[in-house]
């Protein structure tokens, strides 16, 4: 039996030696040396070959034979190592870096053990120790080494890895069968010779492995694959953790104790926790993608998967997906790890308001968010603000009136990205810190640039598609009218018929009192048809002249006063430039908005002052109130009515008009608070003198 073994051993190592030299030579000849790739490869398959002439020439466990051993596990580190790094650029990642330096220590100890080894055999000192430690230092290479292969075909892309499936496979039998051969002798205080025999042989099965992969990547080119990396390190941090738990738990049995046992369980579990509490947590994985980014990507984002994220987000919404303005936020929060966001979009008057939030409702925004500078810096320069370094006064680029006191209060604002679309402000993005605080770079910026035009042309749609569906509605509202005149015609037609019979029947009494009953229908019917006209024949158009606002507003609530307490607190001599009828509409819409939103009640109050250069009607109620989203969303869109059979034109129009007339119309509520609008009408020069309302009526 030993005679056979020895026999499969010379010649198994002989076919390594020969198979492996064969090989390197025509790799020579047939790629030359391109590239460092190839060099490396046929250096190893060279050192291959020298382990198994080394074999054979003085043995397998000779000093020899070891030492090409460990030569031959160099040669293909270092094949790894720079297949690696020309995956990404020039730059060496210095995480990875430190595993395969371990591995080159364990590497260079090996040689030295091996010979403390022979050299306490000469002199017949005991060995047992000397040996235990060159089988341990194997094992740990082996070891190391399956996880660097693991590491390397992991992080290279799906397409990448069948050019380099198959030499991982080979190299990860290599060194299985190794580590299987060093750890039965380990065990067994010294390694088995039917493995030490059979293993030339094993490695000799590999060559046609190596033929093949040679003719599926010549070039030996990688790419990297970024989500699988972060796995791989994953994994590596995993085997770390477990090894150390491991090395603790065995020195508490080595130092021994009363406690011992009681002191390895609280370890376990102690570290145990640990990993539980950290790993999860969303600030180590912001950690990690950090470390994973600097260490092994020239490049910070993967432009590629980040870009598809991004479309699947704003582009492809699910049934469960947050509304469009919050997907928004949510497709730029999610490329810088950001955990919320606030979007601002300019309204009708041109003015930013807040129009969605996204996981930040901590953030305290005010009813007027920015600054009359706002707009105009962001629209001429579209530079993106750190908030940190506006904080700390080193951004030099931008105007300090641009961000609102509110801002620069709100520690968690850290920066303020604009959405600008052909010269115009399509949206305001505000991002919240990051859950790993860092500072903007150079990469941060050109992403934030990049993904913010093409975040600005998505608003800049979702606003010409919401104008379109306006005018659609305002057409179908026309539609009404068109029904509307319609009937009108009908009860002309009708009266029409009544005037010419009357010509010829009015001496008949039965005929007067059909006439009278057909009279009297068809003036209820014009009351309800007027009814439904009157906010619309009120608002014409006449040129503004100067009024008494009190008198304005005495008349516009003369009516409604009669059924419903109201409380007017109007200083005598304020005069402004309006249309009486406008005016009359819009104080009409909203006092009976107030009037329909109070249910206890409580009377409607009117003052009016001076405000600035304008003369301001503030009419309150006390009612249910509203949200700033229902406000900045809903209350001055047409057709949006929460009323049974409303149109929801009134809040809409009301602020048409006073626009129409060079005012403003402004809100201020809260739920269970009740509102205040407050209109705001331009004030008469003193050289203007004021029209009688009756005269101007």
């Amino acid at each position: 039996m030993e005679g056979v073994m020895t026999f499969i051993g010379f010649w198994g190592h002989a076919a390594v030696g020969f198979g492996y030299a064969a090989l390197a030579i025509w790799l020579f000849h047939k790629y030359g040396s391109r590239n460092r790739q190839q060099i490396l490869l046929i250096s190893a398959m060279a050192a291959t070959s020298v382990w198994g002439v080394a074999a054979i020439v003085s043995g397998p466990l000779s000093l020899a034979a070891l030492w090409a051993e460990s030569a031959r596990n160099l040669a293909w580190l270092c094949f790894m190592f720079f297949l690696l790094k020309s995956g990404e650029g020039k730059e060496q990642p210095r995480t990875i870096n430190m595993i395969y330096a371990v591995l080159l220590i364990v590497l260079l100890c090996q040689p030295v053990n091996d010979a403390v080894v022979a050299l306490f055999a000469v002199r017949g000192f005991n060995t047992d120790i000397a040996v235990q430690s060159a089988m341990t230092l194997r094992m740990i290479y082996a070891v190391g080494a399956l996880v660097v292969v693991h590491n390397l075909y992991t992080v290279s892309a799906p397409e990448a890895r069948w050019g380099i499936s198959l030499p991982m496979a080979a190299l990860a039998a290599m060194w299985t069968y190794d580590l299987n051969l060093y750890t039965i002798g380990y065990i067994t205080a010294g390694p088995s010779d039917e493995l030490i025999q059979t293993r030339g042989f094993a490695t000799a099965l590999l060559a046609p492995v190596f033929v093949m992969a040679a003719r599926r990547n010549s070039n030996w080119g990688l790419r990297l694959s970024r989500s699988v990396a972060f796995r791989s390190v994953s994994l590596v941090a995993i085997a770390v953790y477990m090894f150390g738990m491991v090395v603790l738990a065995t020195a508490l049995e080595i130092v021994g104790g009363t406690y011992v046992r009681l002191a390895q369980i609280t370890l376990i579990f102690g570290m145990s926790l640990t990993a539980l509490l950290v790993v999860p947590s969303g600030r180590f994985k912001s950690w990690l993608n950090v470390v994973i980014a600097k260490n092994f990507f020239q490049h910070r984002y993967d432009y590629r998967s980040e870009w598809m994220r991004f479309a699947d987000t704003i582009g492809f919404p699910s049934k469960e997906a947050a509304p469009f303005y919050e997907r928004v936020i949510k497709s730029l929060a999610d490329i810088f790890d950001s955990p919320g966001g606030l979007l601002m979009v300019p309204d009708e008057e041109d003015r930013l308001t807040l129009q969605a939030r996204w996981n930040w409702a901590t953030a305290n925004v005010p009813a007027y968010c920015v600054t009359s500078v706002t707009m105009p810096f962001f629209e001429s320069t579209g530079h993106i603000v750190s908030m940190d370094e506006i904080r700390e006064g080193t951004d030099d680029r931008c105007d300090p009136r641009a961000i609102p006191q509110w801002l620069f209060e709100e520690t968690q604002a850290w920066a303020v990205v604009p959405l600008v679309h052909f010269g115009r402000l399509a949206g305001l993005v505000i991002l919240s810190r990051p859950r790993l605080p860092r500072a903007l770079d150079w990469e941060d910026l050109d992403m934030l640039r990049v993904v913010g035009r093409q975040l600005a042309s998505y608003l800049a749609e979702a606003a010409s598609q919401q104008a379109l569906a306006e005018s659609q509605q305002f057409e179908q509202f026309n539609r009404r009218f068109a029904f509307v005149a319609h009937d009108i015609k009908n009860l002309v037609s009708q009266l029409s018929i009544l005037a010419r019979n009357a010509e010829r029947h009015a001496e008949k009494p039965e005929f007067r009192v059909d006439m009278i009953d057909t009279l009297r229908s068809s003036v209820d019917k014009m009351n309800e048809l007027l009814a439904r006209l009157s906010q619309h024949n009120k608002s014409r158009q006449s040129a503004p002249i100067v009024i008494d606002i009190g008198e304005a507003v005495m008349k516009a609530v003369h009516d409604k006063r009669l059924i419903y307490p109201i409380e007017a607190e109007l200083k005598p001599g304020l005069f402004a430039t309006a249309d009486p009828a406008r005016v009359e509409t819009i104080i009409g819409h909203l006092v009976q908005n107030a009037i329909e939103a109070t249910g206890d009640g409580s009377p409607v109050q009117i003052k009016c002052n001076m405000q600035g250069n304008d003369i301001a009607v503030h009419i309150t109620d006390k009612g249910v109130g509203m949200t700033e989203m229902f406000i900045s969303k809903l209350l001055f869109k047409p057709f949006e009515s929460t009323k049974e059979g409303g149109f929801g034109i009134g809040a809409y129009e009301a602020r048409a008009l006073a626009l129409s007339m060079g005012g403003q119309l402004r809100v201020d509520s809260k739920p269970g608070k009740g509102t205040t609008f407050t209109l705001l009408l331009p004030k008469a020069t003193e050289a203007q003198n004021p029209v009688n309302m009756d005269e101007a009526a």
